[in-house]
């Protein structure tokens, strides 16, 4: 190691993700980004998985993303060719990208393009789809396809050529660090952070020549979509992380996701290495006429923003949102910030709290130190209908199983005993 000790080394993890620069650049069709996705490919949410393996909701998805995609007519054609296995499936995270809930990515959605400039990578993120039957729960039916095709051929190019104006590309850290002022922990609320980008991006849509129609499509939409950041958010995070990810050393997660599956988790100094275990299913709040029992298993790359330091580590950021997660209110949101700083190294002075003390974010979860407390990160999410096509049924809270951090505790101290 080139570092003194895994203390210094993980301080150099620490000061890329508080350096980070990310800067959203353009909007293009997925396939122009990712070589991967010229051909029968899927990316999926979390660490690698088998068709088999797949929860209904996520081969729900993939049903959508099929017929999107033209590969297949209604659900019995997809079916039959995602089983055949004539349809490669990658994990987001394996090509710089991160998907929400099922994470189906296919080439010709259009996706986010975000610039860490500190670090010089990319990350790429699907554009959020709304609320109701959207893909990213399961959902297929032709509302749900329909509007893709409008994301692809109006909204996304829009954006585009919106992004394309600004000198640079927008900065996005600007808008985080006045959303968490405003009420935001990004991952279960992002209505300031949309509000603001929104404000931000529409003096450039109305100079794009969009006609009257679809000039008011993409405002409404967009003033509609109170989610609309988080997509944002995750691909901020995955630039942040990737190039933390960089220093190759250390006990620093850089990522934290699941695939409904299984829960993964990658460590700075274990590399691309997958550390994985059987994922919990979330507890929460669920839409009227659905129970607990109608509850997935946890899924999504979405967890990215907390392996940056924001959502369920923020919960004390986000007043307004506690109740809709299922929390008593503010003294349990401020206790669970609280015991999340327990596992981290420090707090990020870029993004700082008014209603903690102006105390920053926080910054790097240490893997001994989940170990040694028993304290495991708090995800804020939604939660999808364990039946494919119905869609979101609810949000709540979830944990990383502990075995996942064993597991790379145990890989660390075969690695650095050498």
């Amino acid at each position: 190691m080139k570092y003194k000790n895994l203390d210094e080394a993980n301080k150099a993890v620490t000061d890329k993700i508080v350096s980070a620069q990310p800067y959203l650049m353009d909007v293009v069709p997925a396939k122009e980004v990712i070589d991967e996705l010229n051909g029968k490919v899927l990316l999926h949410a979390g660490p690698p998985m088998k068709w088999e393996h797949m929860t209904n909701p996520m081969k729900g998805s993939c049903y959508g993303a099929a017929i999107f995609e033209g590969w297949a007519k209604n659900e019995e054609e997809a079916d039959k060719l995602l089983s055949s296995g004539e349809v490669e499936f990658i994990p987001c995270h394996h090509v710089d990208a991160v998907g929400p809930m099922g994470g189906i990515t296919s080439g010709n959605m259009p996706v986010l393009v975000v610039e860490n400039k500190d670090g010089g990578n990319r990350a790429y993120c699907t554009l959020n789809e709304g609320i109701g039957k959207v893909l990213r729960f399961g959902a297929y039916n032709d509302e749900v396809v329909n509007r893709l095709h409008w994301m692809k051929d109006v909204l996304g190019p829009a954006l585009s050529k919106a992004v394309k104006q600004i000198d640079g590309g927008m900065n996005l850290s600007v808008i985080v660090s006045k959303a968490i002022t405003m009420g935001d922990e990004f991952h279960q609320r992002n209505i300031a952070a949309s509000a603001l980008f929104m404000k931000d991006v529409m003096p450039y849509i109305l100079k794009v020549g969009l006609n009257e129609k679809d000039l008011e499509d993409v405002t409404k939409f967009l003033a509609d979509t109170d989610q609309f950041f988080l997509n944002i958010m995750m691909a901020y995070s995955k630039s942040v992380m990737d190039s933390a990810r960089q220093i190759e050393e250390g006990t620093i997660v850089t990522a934290l996701t699941r695939n409904g599956h299984e829960f993964g988790i990658r460590v700075s100094g274990l590399g691309d290495r997958w550390f994985t275990a059987p994922v919990n299913t979330p507890k929460g709040l669920f839409f009227s006429g659905y129970s607990q029992d109608d509850a997935n298993a946890d899924i999504g790359d979405s967890a990215i923003t907390e392996t940056f330091g924001v959502g369920g580590m923020a919960m004390v950021a986000a007043p307004g949102v506690t109740k809709f997660i299922g929390l008593d209110g503010f003294e349990e949101a401020q206790k669970i910030s609280d015991e999340e700083s327990e596992i981290c190294v420090g707090h990020n002075p870029n993004m700082s709290i008014p209603n903690w003390d102006f105390k920053g974010i926080c910054l790097g979860i240490d893997i001994r130190k989940v170990v040694e407390t028993g304290i495991t990160p708090y995800i804020n999410t939604g939660i999808a209908h364990k039946e494919a096509g119905i869609g979101q049924i609810g949000a709540g809270v979830v944990h990383p199983p502990m075995e996942c951090f064993k597991k790379a505790l145990e890989a660390l101290v075969e690695k650095y005993s050498k």
